[in-house]
């Protein structure tokens, strides 16, 4: 018989298939015949033994090649979040964390803020602001935004 598979369970390898009759069936990792994982939507031929599906292939010619897609290799970066994001908490009104993170014209505006009553009240909420950000902030776009140039 032959049908499409409707879902793979990736943690207990499970599947289910929709046969073409109509009816839905159940599979298990070691019903999959063929090298390679089952994908969602593959078109398969398989044996129907009650309400499960056994020795599963995938129909050739009948299922579309999927296009390799090729991600940009992650951006290296030797600094941490959660070191600025520490270094904002402790030191932030002086700007210490932006010129840990590269950031050297604002990390002077904010040393040269702090020396004024006006500037420590506005460097302080700029460095929890900050923190927050780091902390908040997923890995790759801060190694994106604060990679050595």
């Amino acid at each position: 018989m032959r049908g499409q598979i409707l879902g793979v369970d990736q943690q207990r390898g499970v599947g289910l298939v929709a046969g073409d009759d109509g009816q839905r069936y159940a599979f298990r990792p070691e019903d999959w015949a063929q090298p390679g994982e089952p994908a969602i939507g593959l078109y398969v031929d398989f044996e129907t033994e009650g309400d499960s599906a056994r020795s599963l292939f995938a129909v050739p010619g009948a299922n579309p090649q999927s296009p390799v897609v090729r991600t940009a290799p992650r951006p290296r970066n030797d600094r941490n979040k959660i070191v600025a994001a520490v270094l904002a908490f402790f030191l932030g009104t002086l700007g210490v964390h932006r010129f840990y993170l590269g950031r050297t014209g604002s990390g002077i505006a904010m040393l040269v803020l702090t020396c004024t009553v006006i500037g420590l009240l506005v460097t302080g909420p700029w460095a929890l602001i900050d923190m927050i950000r780091y902390l908040v902030m997923p890995d790759d776009e801060f190694d994106a935004r604060y990679a050595r140039r």
